[in-house]
């Protein structure tokens, strides 16, 4: 991306005045069921390099960076912003690429329930997010709709290292695209479901894999959405941790594969 080592190093700038507890979930998909503390806020950038399937042509390529802000309105209850910065580059026979700010994201997110030493029950936690069409759909920036999302998160300690995480959810309008990557042909209910399995390997360095789908409600699987990704973070520090990613996907709506890179931070 042409703006991303400009971008990087005036937030890079930024961050190192601050200090907190980082809690990342970056790069899983996956979210979890923690919520950040009340008057505290969460940053979260990550680029992501897709190559894309074969049906996406004249697109080849889609480059992501994403920004993502949480705000802890309550101990309980998180509100969070999201934008993307997208090219998308196209074969030689087409009218040039195209760069751009892709649709963005709004939501909140309520703790319904922590987890508890001693139960079988896990953390719940329910999101509902709006997208609206802020990115350019004549150039595959956006969708051209808004989008309205609702879904469950479970989490549950499977040992003292591990977390289980489960998401299941329905976007009721709208679809699933972020760019070329994701359904972009429903303009009615879209099912999606994912989960995450994360081991922290030592106090610094957390490996995981999840696998993310998603399908329309005609059940027509060539054009659903079905990804997994190995990945993990490390902490540089208390309050800021590295991510990383490794991903590839099946029908038309996932990328072949990609590469997920980025970085977590809480400010005070």
């Amino acid at each position: 991306m042409r703006r991303r080592p400009l971008t990087l190093g005036l937030l890079l700038a930024l961050l190192s005045l601050c200090a907190a507890e980082s809690r990342a979930q970056i790069p899983f998909y996956t979210d979890d069921a923690d919520t950040t503390e009340k008057g505290k806020l969460h940053f979260e950038f990550f680029n992501e390099h897709d190559l894309l399937q074969e049906s996406s042509y004249p697109a080849l390529r889609q480059n992501t960076d994403n920004f993502t802000l949480n705000y802890g309105l309550t101990n309980r209850i998180e509100l969070g912003v999201n934008f993307p910065l997208l090219t998308i580059v196209n074969a030689k026979a087409a009218t040039g690429n195209a760069f751009g700010v892709g649709d963005a994201q709004f939501g909140v997110k309520y703790r319904l329930r922590d987890e508890r030493e001693g139960s079988r029950l896990p953390a719940l936690a329910a999101v509902f997010y709006v997208e609206s069409p802020t990115g350019d759909s004549s150039r595959q920036l956006g969708s051209g709709l808004a989008d309205y999302w609702l879904y469950g998160v479970a989490q549950k300690s499977l040992t003292k290292r591990t977390k289980g995480r489960l998401n299941a959810g329905v976007l009721f309008a709208g679809n699933t695209s972020t760019g070329v990557v994701g359904i972009r042909s429903s303009r009615g209910q879209v099912f999606t479901g994912n989960g995450s399995l994360v081991r922290g390997f030592t106090k610094r360095l957390q490996l995981g894999a999840e696998l993310f789908g998603a399908v329309t409600n005609n059940f027509r699987l060539s054009r659903g959405q079905l990804e997994a990704q190995v990945g993990g973070s490390y902490a540089l520090r208390e309050n800021f941790s590295l991510t990383f990613g490794v991903l590839g996907g099946r029908f038309a709506a996932s990328p072949r594969s990609g590469l997920h890179l980025g970085f977590a931070y809480d400010f005070k």
